[in-house]
């Protein structure tokens, strides 16, 4: 079945899909759509678009803008906050792929 005739109801799930409008999200966050159009000028999370034009949030970007909201609640600027946490994800990502490497070297007996 394509894409475009997949129920809304089997989106739930995914942590990918834009179900939130930018008031809700705000509103989820406790924060202004403004916090959120700043987060997105400093390409932190980049929203999708209905067809209306309207900006929607998937809960995995939700996540990150509340990660960057935290840092900003503890005075750091918003175009900072977006910085660290984009650093703090290519940490993580680095780390996992450091931890993968590991695993298929103890896989291939090879010293490390």
């Amino acid at each position: 079945m394509p894409a475009e005739n997949v129920p809304v109801a089997g989106n739930l799930d995914d942590d990918d899909y834009p179900a939130y409008t930018m008031g809700r999200a705000a509103d989820l966050l406790g924060t202004t759509p403004a916090f959120l159009r700043a987060v997105g000028e400093a390409e932190l999370i980049t929203p999708l678009r209905s067809e209306g034009g309207h900006r929607r949030y998937s809960r995995r970007q939700l996540r990150i803008a509340a990660r960057a909201r935290e840092l900003v609640d503890q005075g750091t600027p918003v175009e900072a906050a977006c910085r660290i946490v984009s650093l703090e994800d290519q940490l993580d990502e680095e780390r996992r792929r450091n931890r993968d490497m590991r695993r298929k070297l103890d896989e291939h007996g090879a010293d490390i």
